[in-house]
């Protein structure tokens, strides 16, 4: 077998066929390790790309065609899910994965994942169990709930309350409280898909008791009330207590349910962080259903939480749609090992990733961004200047969107002309993405950040930067 002859070509009539190119060592070598319906694969996808560059007038040299039929099946052989680096100062970012799993939740996956588990056996009766068995009871101990369901994210759970209470039936939302989450997703659209009639009451800014009040008498399925994500309303501003839509809604006999959306457990104040209702707030103030992420401040994986009243939630584990939305093993087992991570609350700024670095010390960033500053001086460029500058990270996911932390950054300043600044930063952020172990900063204030709070360890970044190549660097 020989490689295939340098010949340029610039005619599709002329490409070579998928038999002679197999006959190429390295083509004829690949097949022996991966299989030969893999590399003719690769071959005929490297031809159709060399038809398209013939047709359009550019010349193809055969003798190139191996080479890019390699690198084809190398390209295909990667994972497109990637780790990343996220110094972009927003903690949980949805985007980025939110929250990242604890050691516990790790472990637990790969148990579940390599081998039989009793996910839907009842070992003690030996016969088929629920899902919900390996959370209901963890959930209920660490909230105070009656009675608990999970589904595969918050929407998810807030889709099935609905329509399982609210099927062409009235909820009163007030106006203030419809919100507009990530990626152009709609409180209302839910509600529309869910069966439920939304019935909007106040204002944007003010919304009273006596609002529900003149809409309660028409015996609405249950009064919603949604945690305000990722904005705030300020100013001339009102908003209707919990404990007194509750008492309302007790009178009339009326089903109260809140989404809590972000799903803080414990008190973020102990952390230092400012605070954020908790589920237990929200269930003590007379909260019927209370729906919450697992995978945001929780620190779990992607996951939505249904707690409150046992006969309500009877009720939403009959509906039909629960099967489509249930979780897989891997996710119940992730779930119960953060969970059970809270029956030692001492310890979760140590054993929960997300809140450890919510709660890291400025002290320690500092040390960190001066180390990766260091490290720097060994990439020299003329036109960037590279240095340690305060700076604010966010909780990220909705959670608290009007607070920041202060941060500690190692800040990448392009030099020169102002009228090019725009497009160097861009380039910049294309490098540091382009690095073995892509790094996501921030462009803000004419310079580009990347945060030290999510770096706990300097050398994920610092030995990477022999990859490192500055914009316009040969």
């Amino acid at each position: 077998m020989s490689r295939v002859e340098t010949i340029s070509i610039s005619s599709p009539a002329d490409l070579p066929s998928v038999d002679r190119l197999l006959q190429d060592v390295r083509l004829a070598s690949l097949a022996d390790r991966l299989g030969r319906s893999c590399v003719v694969n690769g071959v005929r996808a490297v031809l159709d790309e060399g038809r398209a560059d013939l047709a359009a007038g550019r010349k193809l040299d055969i003798a190139e065609i191996p080479d890019s039929v390699v690198a084809h099946i190398a390209s295909m052989a990667e994972l497109s899910l990637r780790p990343v680096l996220n110094l972009t100062g927003t903690v949980i970012h949805t985007n980025l994965g939110r929250s990242s799993l604890s050691e516990a939740a790790i472990n637990a996956m790969t148990l579940a994942a390599r081998q039989p588990v009793n996910l839907e056996y009842s070992l003690e009766a030996g016969k088929r169990g629920d899902r919900d068995s390996h959370l209901e009871q963890r959930i209920c101990s660490l909230t105070g709930a009656e009675a608990a369901t999970v589904v595969n994210n918050n929407a998810a759970a807030v889709l099935l309350v609905l329509n399982t209470l609210a099927n062409r039936r009235n909820v009163p939302v007030s106006r203030g409280e419809l919100v507009e989450i990530g990626d152009s997703f709609r409180l209302p659209d839910i509600m529309r898909r869910a069966g439920a009639r939304l019935v909007e009451v106040g204002t944007t800014n003010r919304t009273h008791l006596a609002d529900f009040e003149a809409v309660i008498s028409e015996r609405p399925a249950a009064i919603l009330k949604v945690h305000t994500s990722n904005y705030a309303v300020a100013g001339f501003t009102k908003a209707v207590d919990e404990k007194e839509l509750a008492a309302l809604c007790r009178r009339h006999d009326v089903p109260f349910f809140i989404d809590l959306g972000s799903g803080t457990v414990v008190d973020l104040e102990q952390f230092g962080l400012p605070h954020e209702p908790t589920v237990q707030e929200a269930l003590a103030n007379g909260a019927d259903l209370v729906t919450f992420s697992g995978d945001k401040l929780l620190g779990g994986p992607q996951a939505g939480v249904i707690a409150g009243r046992p006969d309500l939630i009877a009720g939403i584990k009959k509906n039909p749609m629960r099967r489509a939305l249930r979780l897989d093993k891997m996710t119940i087992a992730a779930l119960d090992a953060t969970l059970a991570l809270y029956q030692h609350p001492e310890k979760l700024a140590e054993t929960v990733p997300s809140l450890r670095l919510l709660a890291r010390s400025l002290e320690n960033i500092q040390l960190t961004a001066e180390s990766v500053e260091r490290a720097f001086l060994g990439v020299p460029q003329d036109d960037w200047k590279v240095d340690v500058a305060d700076c604010f990270s966010q909780i990220g996911s909705g959670a608290l969107p009007t607070e920041s932390l202060p941060s500690v950054a190692v800040r990448l300043t392009p030099t020169g002309p102002r009228k090019v600044m725009g497009k160097r930063l861009a380039d910049i952020a294309a490098s540091f993405r382009n690095l073995p172990v892509p790094v996501i900063g921030r462009m803000e204030k004419r310079a580009f950040w990347l945060d030290m709070r999510t770096l706990e360890e300097p050398n994920q970044l610092v030995d990477q930067l022999d990859a490192f190549r500055w914009p316009g660097s040969p």
